[in-house]
């Protein structure tokens, strides 16, 4: 049976944010929420919860691969998760309260803030990520993390902020995580993208279901075939992420984040 040119929109959507989420841990849902603003007619309410229920069922795929491959740091991953619960509560009321133009001036700037703190980051000569300064370390012998209060209050922190902007924008708050972690802890580009990915799935989860309980709803078939795309694509990404150096993902990851914030700017003031 042929599709309609709107479902084949859909099925090239998905699949794209599937290989940007597989290759960078984040970029699903800030991908997906503005594309599906601009070829499906929705709104920023109405786009959310179908980007977080694939990017989350995509996430959660790219999650068990990196636990296979020990990169995923599980329990900073369910502390930022479990930290996260309420304010992504918040966020989706913050949201519901919020014009659709300030929604997108709010995300571009948030997009570009986040985008100038990783191209600092990689202008830096502390490339190392074993001596590079931090509040939270990853043990170099162990590869896990050395636990006290200050981390664990650095890895809840990080989990709160990206639940607030998963239910406030939409996105599975992968496009905080990744450079936080970065930026506050020594963990690898990899191991920040593994760990990224089984936030998003639970926090995405929750963010879904918040957005039902909130009266949104779900185009069945629109929504299935999201899913499915997003998931192949991230089942790709994940073969070739691996193969690519830490900076590069990172530079992919920069580049995602200022096309999509320069688009929702010249949306929001058009």
């Amino acid at each position: 049976m042929l599709i309609s040119a709107a479902e084949l929109v859909v099925v090239l959507i998905g699949a794209l944010v599937g290989l940007i989420m597989g290759l960078t841990g984040a970029g699903g849902g800030i991908l997906a929420v503005p594309a599906l603003v601009y070829t499906q007619g929705f709104s920023m309410q109405q786009a959310m919860p179908v980007a977080l229920l694939a990017v989350s069922s995509a996430a959660l795929i790219g999650a068990i691969e990196g636990l296979m491959r020990k990169l995923v740091r599980y329990r900073a991953a369910i502390l930022m998760a479990v930290a996260g619960s309420l304010p992504t509560l918040l966020g989706v009321q913050v949201a519901h309260r919020m014009s659709q133009q300030w929604l997108m001036l709010v995300f571009a700037l948030i997009l570009g803030v986040v985008a100038v703190r990783l191209i600092v980051q990689l202008r830096s000569p502390e490339c190392d990520d074993a001596q590079r300064a931090a509040m939270a370390r990853i043990n170099a012998s162990t590869g896990r993390f050395e636990w006290s209060f200050k981390t664990g209050a650095v890895i809840a922190g990080i989990g709160a902020v990206s639940g607030f902007m998963t239910g406030l924008l939409g996105v599975g708050g992968g496009f905080v995580i990744v450079p936080m972690l970065r930026h506050y802890t020594n963990a690898s580009m990899h191991v920040a993208v593994a760990t990224s990915l089984l936030v998003v799935s639970i926090v995405g989860t929750m963010g879904v279901g918040s957005a039902l309980l909130s009266g949104t709803h779900l185009p069945a078939l629109l929504s299935a075939m999201f899913v499915a795309t997003t998931v192949g694509g991230m089942l790709l990404a994940r073969r070739i992420a691996l193969q690519l150096p830490a900076k590069k993902v990172q530079m992919i990851f920069v580049a995602l984040l200022l096309c999509v914030a320069v688009s929702l700017v010249y949306r929001a003031v058009a």
